[in-house]
């Protein structure tokens, strides 16, 4: 077949609110329409948080609608500099405009807040069939308030904005009502269970916000907690047998002088449980991070930390058992809402945050006030202590069940092998580490509890072709497949059986962040999926994403370094300091040529602390499998020279390619 030409006239450009309708998935969760409205109510909470609002009312309407309205300032109505349509017009229709961005300024209207790409309510637009606004705000030109409507039906403008009166008695606010396109979402109704959720946890972490939501034919719910995090903790607990009291407190930075900055910091409730406890509770600047992030890491950290201080100074510290963070965090009830000024998070719906200076700002606000609390209720800290030691000890006699194979056997292990101290097999890594000098760096900065390393001499043999009784001849090859402890295997072979020798809950591939790197990955990937298959069943195998650049700068006695793993998020992070005020001259980047040049510091941070590090599962199927072998086939096999070369002429340009 004749291969397709790729000319301009195939070349398509979205505008506006297309890339949002086309691709709703990037955006959004597209089971219900639960977070298109939680933008709306995040709006609502950002004007609480910044002391502007008391009140947030949502309704869910009979015809599947939902009204979200609050009593803050009101969306602006007058016309930004050098622009032509009104504030809350481009809000509604226009991708990354808000009043957000601008962290720096004392001033600023959202200094913090959830608010962070500003795609909010343009997203809530875009996905929805009709969207009417109302606003109480003040005139433009300050005269008085005004009473402002504007409408939009699929996206587009239906009624402009227009003032229709005067408001009376100064009203201000904003009202919004959204109907949900069903062609978007798995379903178009709210998830009311996860909306009063929502709607309860403003209420808690804002002390005196009244909070309420409308639900057809039933009477209205009301939420007000003036007690806080602590009466929502108390509240979670009623059920649960608890071993300490509940402690609970806010830390904030007075100023920037210890690397953060003003205002930034957290406040938080915890309590320790004699059996479970209820699932942590965590949120950034008022958003419910669903799946925790750097902020709840760097808060354990801290945590253990504290406890361990507290153990040492009190001489209770376990002769033979090893500590580690699960086993003093593991039954901790835990709601924390932290404060942060630039918050970075994993995808536009927040559930996870990624922000690196979070994990060390956490770690430094629980830490101290911790310790001191617990120096001051001694009876709670030894409770805690021994529920620790306690779960250490049953941790232990766990892993010693797991027959772990060291030297004995017919294979020993390999000498460029540097092996870890810890025998929980769930808990070791192993890290396939590309070259001798990053594996220097990487065994100074591991940690040798429970980390190991091998370091690989050059490319790995591509097994693709190569029976399973031949593989071993390649060195590097045989070195994996010994460290690993198990045989090769074929697709249909049963995962409980071939894996039983496991000796490495992870297999980290980390290679430099070029061209030779990303050939490693998929070499590695080659020999897993060809001759290891029931490692990527089970979600054993990972690829860590070391950055390329740092960009460092020392601006008003504060220094800062931003690690960044494409050119894109250099570019950004430039930018950004840019914005901040910070001079030219002040900013510097360095590019890693590889792992070998990262300090092992450097190295632990980005590439090891398993708080801080970014990876990337390497996970398959039964029906992705097929697939799989059909795609090697294509580009590994050495006979599909010609269909290789097909293929990268008809579709080579849908791959993403490092070049």
């Amino acid at each position: 077949m004749a291969s397709k030409n790729y000319s301009a006239d195939q070349f398509t450009v979205l505008k506006g609110l297309e890339p949002v309708r086309l691709r709703p998935g990037m955006y959004t969760r597209t089971t219900c329409p639960t977070h298109i409205v939680q933008e709306l109510i995040d709006n609502s909470a950002d004007e609480a948080l910044a002391g502007q609002a008391t009140q947030i009312d949502v309704t869910v309407c009979p015809d599947g609608s939902v009204i979200v309205e609050d009593n803050g300032r009101g969306i602006p109505v007058g016309i930004p500099p050098g622009e032509s349509r009104p504030a809350a017009e481009l809000a509604f229709t226009t991708l990354h405009a808000g009043g957000k961005f601008d962290k720096t300024d004392q001033a600023s209207a959202y200094r913090f807040s959830g608010g962070l790409h500003g795609v909010g309510v343009a997203v809530t637009n875009a996905l929805s069939k009709r969207v009417v606004v109302d606003i109480h705000t003040r005139d433009p030109e300050g005269s008085g308030y005004g009473h402002y409507r504007l409408g939009f039906a699929d996206s587009a403008i239906e009624a402009p904005l227009v003032r229709i009166e005067n408001s009376t008695s100064r009203k201000h606010g904003t009202r919004v009502q959204v109907w949900p396109d069903a062609r978007y979402f798995d379903s178009n109704r709210v998830n009311i269970r996860e909306l009063t959720h929502l709607l309860r946890s403003k209420a808690i972490l804002l002390p005196g916000l009244r909070v309420t939501l409308s639900l057809p034919e039933q009477e209205p719910i009301l939420w007000q907690y003036d007690a806080g995090l602590s009466g929502y903790l108390e509240e979670l607990l009623a059920d649960t047998e608890t071993i300490t009291p509940i402690f609970t407190q806010s830390v904030y930075q007075n100023d920037d002088s210890h690397g953060f900055a003003e205002g930034e910091g957290a406040n938080w409730a915890i309590c320790w449980a004699a059996q479970g406890c209820p699932k942590p509770e965590t949120y950034v600047n008022l958003i419910p991070t669903l799946d925790g992030g750097t902020h709840e890491s760097g808060f354990r950290a801290g945590v253990f930390e504290a406890v361990r201080s507290f153990m040492e100074h009190h001489s209770l510290m376990p002769a033979k058992v090893k500590l580690v963070q699960e086993d003093v965090t593991g039954k901790m009830a835990l709601v924390l809402s932290a404060r942060i000024l630039d918050p970075q998070f994993q995808g536009q719906t927040k559930d996870k945050l990624t922000s690196r200076e979070a994990y060390k700002l956490m770690v430094q606000t629980i830490r101290d006030p911790l310790e001191l609390w617990l120096n001051s209720h001694p009876e709670a800290g030894r409770a805690i202590v021994e529920q620790a030691i306690q779960s250490a000890q049953l941790r232990s006699r766990a892993a010693k069940k797991v027959e772990r194979k060291k030297g004995s056997g017919l294979a020993t292990l390999p000498g460029k092998l540097t092996d870890c101290e810890s025998t929980d097999i769930q808990r070791n890594e192993l890290f396939l580490v590309e070259g001798d000098s990053a594996g220097g760096s990487a065994k100074a900065a591991r940690d040798k509890e429970y980390q190991a390393l091998l370091p690989l001499r050059g490319k790995v043999l591509n097994t693709w072709e190569v029976d399973a009784d031949l593989i071993f001849k390649n060195q590097e090859v045989h070195n994996m497949a010994v460290a690993l402890g198990i045989e090769p295997h074929g697709v249909d072979a049963d995962p409980e059986q071939v894996l039983a020798g496991l000796r490495y809950g992870k297999i980290m591939i980390l290679s430099d962040a070029d061209v030779d790197g990303s050939h490693i990955q998929v070499l590695i990937l080659t020999l897993f999926l060809r001759h290891f298959p029931a490692l990527l069943r089970r979600g054993h195998v990972f690829v860590v994403k070391p950055p390329l650049y740092r960009v460092d700068t020392t601006w008003r006695g504060k220094a800062r370094k931003i690690y960044c793993e494409a050119e894109t998020e250099r570019d950004a992070a430039i930018e950004r300091l840019r914005a901040e005020g910070v001079k030219e001259s002040a900013i510097s980047v360095q590019r890693f040529k590889g792992l070998g040049e990262m300090n092992p510091d450097q190295l632990w941070e980005t590439a090891l602390c398993p708080d801080t590090r970014s990876l990337v599962p390497l996970t398959m199927t039964l029906t992705e499998q097929a697939f799989l072998q059909e795609r090697f086939n294509l580009l590994m096999g050495k006979q599909s020279a010609g269909e290789r070369r097909a293929w990268m002429e008809r579709d080579g340009w849908t791959a993403d390619l490092d070049v």
